[in-house]
């Protein structure tokens, strides 16, 4: 058997089993759902067996019931193949009346339900898969842990970690078929995945066929102004430039939300906090794709052209920090957020759980002028808050590409490498 490689996700799976008589797991494609999903299970179908595919979508008709047999949790694997699955596993679940019954898994292009689909609430609830974190991929040492620092514990750790790793597991990306190979082989993966998306992917979403061209430039754009909160007309102007058709803001949004149905882009909603003073805050969205290796694939460079080009690679490597601070939040019961008011105060990372705790977390490549450069934007930040309404932060980070340690500065700032994190 080839290595498995456990995820965070194998946690948060097995607990929505505990509460819930079936689970859908959604993410992009590649980024592990049904592995992760057949670790799980008891008992699996998959419906795009070959020999079996018709089969199954005629018994998905005529007697869907006996598509649901077998040891529970029973994975049913592309199950979008027959929709019709989706109101029969609604219907079991309330029959048997018992948690952790099925699990869902199909590609990254959405099933369309049919009108009379029932929405599943309260019987099938859905989890999001990302491409692996460092910690999942064995490139962070774990020794650094968000849970120690909500709860007010030290910070130790140590990081051997060079630039030119990160540039790597930038381009890398957090795809499973690309970890333990030759780096060849590794960076060939992200460029698979962007390949699939603008030929085929895209255009898969709702069945609108979408031009190649246009599709190229929207990534190209969204690679160049990644990890800023640029107007989605910005995009289309970059788009507009290159293209000898119109390109309007309807045909722009569709594009768009294609994009977002199938997992590859994934932007930060801002976050709004009780201030003190009555700043305005930006409430524009910061751009980023769900793995940054799709930016450096659109782009079409590597980890020798991240070196070369600093300011590219600290873009890209926030891009990288997000991913895995979503991924870990998702343990931690937590959601990503982003904040700039129009005096251009910002913090990169707003980690906000659901218990009201957060903590306000900066990104840099690292060096002394950057890391105290964050520092201050965190304490600015950290002083306007009203915490006579809000709780105060649990803590304040620099997240660093490069540091030696994990340490907590004098102003109790905390500086830590991603390559030590871990949930």
């Amino acid at each position: 058997m080839k290595k498995y490689f456990p995820r965070i996700a194998d946690e948060i799976l097995i607990s929505h089993l505990e509460s819930k008589g079936a689970v859908l797991i959604e993410g992009p494609k590649w980024c592990g759902k049904t592995t992760t999903a057949k670790h799980i299970a008891k008992s699996a179908i998959s419906m795009d067996q070959p020999d079996l595919t018709r089969q199954y979508r005629e018994m998905s008709e005529l007697n869907p019931s006996a598509l649901l047999q077998g040891e529970t949790p029973h994975l049913i694997d592309e199950w979008q193949i027959a929709p019709n699955i989706w109101n029969a596993v609604r219907y079991e679940v309330d029959q048997r009346d018992e948690f952790g019954q099925f699990i869902l898994t199909g590609s990254a292009v959405p099933a369309k339900l049919d009108e009379s689909a029932h929405s599943g609430i309260g019987r099938i609830v859905r989890m999001r898969m990302r491409p692996m974190s460092l910690y999942e991929s064995g490139d962070s040492s774990g020794t650094v842990s968000l849970w120690d620092m909500f709860e007010g514990k030290s910070v130790e750790g140590s990081d051997d970690h060079l630039l030119e790793d990160i540039a790597f597991e930038i381009c890398r990306g957090g795809w499973p078929k690309a970890i333990d190979q030759t780096s060849k082989v590794a960076l060939q993966q992200a460029k698979d995945y962007y390949e699939a998306v603008i030929s085929d992917d895209i255009s898969r979403a709702d069945n609108v066929k979408r031009d190649k061209e246009r599709t190229k430039g929207i990534l190209r754009s969204y690679a160049r102004n990644i990890a800023t909160q640029t107007s989605l007309e910005t995009i289309r102007g970059d788009v507009v430039n290159n293209d000898i058709s119109s390109f309007d803001e309807k045909t722009l949004y569709s594009y768009l939300n294609a994009l977002k149905e199938i997992f590859v882009i994934e932007d930060s909603p801002s976050w709004n906090p009780n201030l003190r003073s009555k700043t305005a805050i930006r409430v524009t969205d910061t751009r980023y794709f769900v793995d940054p290796s799709i930016g450096t694939a659109a782009l079409g460079i590597g980890p020798n052209d991240m070196m070369n080009d600093l300011n590219t690679m600290g873009f890209m490597f926030e891009n990288l920090a997000v991913r895995d601070l979503r991924i870990y939040a998702d343990l931690l019961d937590g959601s990503v957020y982003h904040y700039r008011d129009k005096n251009g105060l910002e913090c990169d990372t707003v980690l906000h759980l659901r218990n009201g705790s957060y903590a306000l977390i900066e990104i840099k490549l690292g060096g002394d002028r950057l890391i105290d450069e964050g520092a201050e934007n965190l304490k600015r930040l950290s002083n306007q808050i009203d915490t006579t309404k809000m709780k105060a932060p649990s803590f304040l980070m620099v997240l660093c590409a490069k540091t030696p340690f994990a340490y907590k500065r004098k102003d109790n700032v905390i500086v830590a490498p991603v390559s030590c994190l871990k949930p």
